[in-house]
C-alpha cells in the first residue's frame, strides 16, 4: 500500500510538471510590439534611394510632398534626380572655389533641398526618373561618383583653370557632362496635366516657399535661441539652425504633428537600437544604464541582473524601459563622434506601445523593407538622443517660441 501511495505521488508530480510545461511547439509567444497610433498625417508612397547616398533628397522631397498634402494641394511626385543633379553641380563648384578645402560627396542636409527648389525649381518624377540612363528603375550613383570625384579633385587642386568663350570653366562643363550621362539632362520646359511649365514656374505653381521653413537643433556649445551652422561635413552650405533645449525640440516636434505639420528628421542611425529593430519596424533606446535603485518596486524590476546585451536582445523582441538622456549626454555623443549626421527621414505621426512608451512614426527611403512598408516607429527616447536637426514650417511653432527665436 505504501508503495502504491509513493507511486501515485510520483505520477501526480510528473503530471503537474507536464501540465506546467506546454507541449513542444505550443509555447506562448511574446506579444512583441503593439503600437497605437495617436496622430497620423498623410504622406506620399515610400521610395527607395537604393545605391545613392542622397537621403537628404528623398527625405526632403517626401517632406515637401507631405506639406502639399497638408496644404490641400493634392498628391505630387517630384523628381529626386533633378534635385540631386543640381545639388551635385552646386557642390562641385563650391569645392573648386575652396581649392578642395571641403568635401565633395553625395550627402547633404535638408537645406540642400530648400536651396535647389528655390534656385532651380522642381520637376515631376516622370521628367527625370532614377536609373533610366543605365537601364534600371532605381538609383545607383556609385559609378557616377567614381567618375566625378577625380574630376572635382583635379579642378580643385589646379593652379589655373581654363574657361570657354563665355567665361565658363571647362572643368565644370566636363563635370556637368558626366551628370548628363548618368542622371539625364534637366528639362528646360515640360508639360504637366496639360499645362506647360519651366522648373521654376512649376515650383511657384505649388505654393511652396522655401523661406517658410526653418531648421531646429539642440546643442549646448551655442547659446539657446541663437542660430548657428551645425558642424557636419554634409552641411556644406553652412545652413543655420535655431538652437533650443532638448525638451523644447521635442515639444516643437510634438506640437507640429498635433497641428498637422510634418517634421523632417536628420538623425544618427548607427545605434544598436536602430540596427536591432529597424527591419522589424521599430527603433528604440533601451535603458541599459538604469540604476538598480530606480528599478525597485517597478515594472522595470525584471531588468535586475541583466547586462547591456541581454537588455538589447529583449528590446529587439518586446517593449522595454527607455533611456532618457540628459542634455550633457546628448552633447557628449556629438562631441565624441558617437552621434553623426547619418540619415534624413520624415516624421509623420505619433504613437505609443503597450508599455506606454511614446514614439514617432517615421517614413524612410529604403523601399518596403519591413512589415510597415518601409516606415517604422522611433521611440521618443531615441529621437531625443540622436536627433541632429528637424525641419518644420515656421507656422508650426507656437507664438511663444517664435518670439524667443525672433521669427516673424
Amino acid at each position: 500500500m505504501k508503495k502504491l501511495i509513493i507511486l501515485a505521488a510520483v505520477m501526480l508530480a510528473a503530471s503537474a510538471t507536464m501540465a506546467q510545461k506546454a507541449p513542444k511547439g505550443k509555447e506562448k509567444k511574446p506579444e512583441g510590439y503593439l503600437f497605437t497610433n495617436v496622430k497620423e498625417l498623410p504622406i506620399t508612397p515610400v521610395k527607395n534611394q537604393a545605391k545613392a547616398g542622397t537621403c537628404w533628397d528623398y527625405a526632403g522631397t517626401a517632406f515637401i510632398e507631405a506639406e502639399l498634402l497638408r496644404m490641400g494641394k493634392g498628391e505630387y511626385d517630384f523628381s529626386e534626380m533633378f534635385n540631386a543633379y543640381n545639388d551635385y553641380m552646386d557642390r562641385a563648384a563650391a569645392v573648386i572655389r575652396c581649392h578642395g578645402d571641403m568635401s565633395f560627396s553625395q550627402g547633404g542636409c535638408f537645406g540642400d533641398l530648400l536651396h535647389v527648389m528655390e534656385r532651380y525649381g522642381l520637376v515631376p518624377e516622370e521628367e527625370m526618373r532614377p536609373g533610366v540612363m543605365y537601364r534600371d528603375s532605381l538609383s545607383n550613383h556609385t559609378e557616377l561618383s567614381n567618375m566625378t570625384n577625380p574630376l572635382v579633385k583635379a579642378a580643385a587642386s589646379s593652379a589655373s583653370l581654363q574657361s570657354d568663350a563665355d567665361y565658363q570653366l571647362l572643368a565644370l562643363k566636363a563635370i556637368r557632362a558626366v551628370h548628363d550621362v548618368y542622371l539625364g539632362v534637366p528639362p528646360e520646359k515640360f508639360t504637366y496635366k496639360g499645362r506647360e511649365y519651366t522648373p521654376k514656374s512649376f515650383y511657384e505653381s505649388t505654393g511652396l516657399n522655401a523661406d517658410d521653413y526653418v531648421q531646429i537643433t539642440s546643442f549646448t556649445h551655442y547659446p539657446q535661441y541663437s542660430q548657428f551652422a551645425v558642424e557636419s561635413p554634409d552641411n556644406w552650405r553652412h545652413d543655420l539652425s535655431y538652437n533650443v533645449s532638448i525638451d523644447e525640440l521635442l515639444e516643437i516636434a510634438d506640437r507640429a504633428i498635433a497641428e498637422g505639420y510634418p517634421v523632417g528628421w536628420d538623425a544618427d542611425v548607427s545605434e544598436p537600437g536602430f540596427r536591432a529593430g529597424s527591419k522589424k519596424g521599430f527603433v528604440v533606446l533601451p535603458a541599459t544604464d538604469a540604476k538598480s535603485d530606480d528599478l525597485k518596486g517597478s515594472d522595470m524590476a525584471h531588468w535586475m541582473g541583466m547586462n547591456a546585451q541581454e537588455i538589447m536582445d529583449e528590446a529587439a523582441e518586446r517593449p522595454t524601459p527607455q533611456r532618457w538622456v540628459s542634455a550633457e549626454e546628448r552633447q557628449l555623443g556629438w562631441e565624441n563622434h558617437e552621434t553623426n549626421d547619418d540619415h534624413l527621414m520624415l516624421i509623420y505621426g505619433t504613437a505609443t506601445d503597450q508599455m506606454g512608451n511614446e514614439y514617432y512614426m517615421v517614413k524612410n527611403s529604403w523601399g518596403s523593407y519591413n512589415s510597415y512598408g518601409g516606415c517604422f516607429y522611433a521611440s521618443k527616447a531615441y529621437v531625443r538622443y540622436k536627433t541632429v536637426t528637424i525641419l518644420i514650417h515656421k507656422d508650426a511653432l507656437s507664438q511663444e517660441m517664435r518670439d524667443k527665436l525672433k521669427i516673424h
